[in-house]
């Protein structure tokens, strides 16, 4: 388990400050306080191969929705291009007789 300091771990996630302490109070995340210099010090515990399982589930997930998706989007808009294409070559046809 790796230590992080909360501004790290927001800049790590690109989450405000507030939002990472706001997890922390809920018990999202697993925290230890340590005495550094007089100063009481929070450290988020960070779990890399659980972050990593939870990401590669998740990006699987999402992409095979979102695939099918731009694959669906990509045939209709073959298919309006085709019907443009079609057009201008019968309007060009039609102006310049050979």
């Amino acid at each position: 388990m790796q230590q992080m300091t909360i501004k790290a771990y927001a800049v790590k996630h690109k989450l405000s400050i507030f939002n990472v302490i706001k997890m922390i109070k809920s018990g999202k995340l697993k925290t230890e306080s340590i005495e550094e210099n007089g100063k009481e010090i929070t450290y988020i515990l960070v779990d890399e191969n659980k972050e990593l399982k939870e990401k590669n589930l998740s990006i699987s997930k999402s992409s095979e929705v979102s695939l099918k998706e731009m694959v669906e989007q990509l045939q209709k808009e073959v298919k309006l291009l085709r019907r443009e294409v079609d057009a201008l070559k019968k309007s060009y046809n039609r102006e310049i007789p050979l």
